[in-house]
């Protein structure tokens, strides 16, 4: 007998084990949908010129492989928040965000998730979106977070439930805390408008609610950083003192490298400096400090006028790729005079596309033509190129008419 003797086999990852069933398959025809990570036309891993350079650059100032502090690699932090908020932005003028580097955006929304259950007590509610990336859940109940859902996916538009998403935070305890997907929402691909966003920042700002905005897709949900940036800008502009997470895996292609920044916007620079110093106390012993090489890539982008330009242009072939298949896939299906809907396809932005397919119709889609994406019916548009685009319709067709 083992200290481990009558440790139950835990349930394999949904998106990891669609991945391992999809290597397994021997069928020529199988296509994968799964994994959020893009792929270029020949279906196959993509890294950035820009990040090329970048490391080239990198490896020519002989740097060491020194600890960063707690807070990460200050150039990159800086530069981030520059990214995220504008370059003119006052809070930043005015030293009132307190920011530090992440292991990606699943690390800041677990710090601040510890973050929000040491201030406001364990077992204190966060609101996530219905639905949403599936390892939110997660993470905030392992900080200690009670996690609440709000309306946000209406499946007889397949669209935004705007006015169920109103009432919710209506409804909800003054002073609450909402996780809010920045742009390219994950799964469903669809956003508020401009509009939208206004309405909500100003029944949020009424009932005194934190807005904490993760977002994983800047510049690479519409090919415009600026843009895709827009709602948080709006909100800062309005006065919430908002948190946000950012990753920089899809947009820079720096997935492995694990690059990401949490930020607190405050009231002032005196309470930034406090908020930054308990965020280093939360991390301190979660992992002590974060890895260096890759932000030190992105530091070198965004700081050379040159290789940042290369940068913007190279992601927005990207996003222009992604609405190209969406395009593509929406025009197969409509040409095969299909009974159903699938304006929704374009009218979604991002990475990831709901189908509006059911289970029983993914899984189908599955064993008959061995095209694999999650149960929910979100598939990935990456995986989606001019080679298979017709084939995919086909498949989805066959089972949804």
């Amino acid at each position: 007998m083992s200290l481990w003797s009558e440790m139950p086999m835990g349930p394999a990852d949904p998106i990891l084990g669609l991945t391992d069933a999809f290597n397994k398959d021997t069928n020529p025809n199988k296509v994968s949908l799964g994994v959020g990570a893009y792929r270029g036309d020949n279906g196959k891993p993509f890294v950035l010129d820009s990040v090329r350079k970048a490391e080239k650059l990198v490896l020519d100032k002989s740097l060491n492989h020194e600890y960063a502090g707690i807070a990460g690699v200050p150039d990159f932090t800086k530069l981030s928040l520059a990214f995220a908020y504008g370059k003119d932005s006052p809070a930043l003028t005015e030293n009132r965000v307190a920011g530090v580097q992440t292991l990606s955006g699943t690390g800041a929304c677990r710090v601040m998730g510890e973050l929000f259950a040491r201030f406001r007590g364990t077992g204190s509610a966060i609101y996530v979106p219905n639905p949403t990336w599936g390892n939110h859940i997660p993470i905030f109940k392992n900080a200690g977070l009670e996690v609440k859902k709000y309306r946000y996916f209406d499946p007889e538009t397949v669209g935004l439930d705007f006015e169920g998403l109103i009432s919710d935070v209506q409804a909800a305890e003054d002073e609450s805390v909402f996780l809010l997907h920045a742009c390219a929402h994950n799964p469903t691909g669809i956003d508020p408008s401009q509009d939208q966003w206004a309405e909500l920042s100003k029944v949020m700002k009424s009932k005194k609610h934190t807005a904490f905005f993760d977002c994983a897709y800047q510049g690479f949900a519409s090919g415009d950083a600026e843009l895709d940036a827009w709602a948080i800008r709006r909100f800062v502009a309005d006065g919430h003192c908002i948190a946000l997470a950012q990753s920089f895996a899809k947009n820079f292609g720096l997935y492995g490298q694990r690059i990401g920044a949490l930020s607190v916007v405050c009231n002032d620079a005196e309470e930034a400096e406090r908020v930054g110093s308990q965020i280093k106390i939360v991390i301190r012993p979660m992992y002590s400090n974060p890895p260096v090489h890759g932000a030190r890539l992105v530091a070198e982008i965004l700081s050379d006028e040159a290789l940042s330009q290369e940068w913007s242009g190279e992601c927005k072939a990207m996003a222009d790729r992604i609405i190209a298949m969406r395009t593509a896939l929406r025009g197969h299906l409509e040409g095969l005079k299909s009974g159903r809907s699938w304006e929704h396809i374009t009218d979604q932005i991002g990475m990831f596309c709901y189908t509006g397919l059911t289970q029983e119709e993914v899984l189908k889609v599955r064993e008959d033509s061995h095209i694999y994406f999650t149960n929910d019916g979100r598939i990935s548009m990456a995986g989606i190129t001019t080679a298979n685009v017709k084939y995919v319709a086909k498949s989805i067709y066959a089972v949804t008419g």
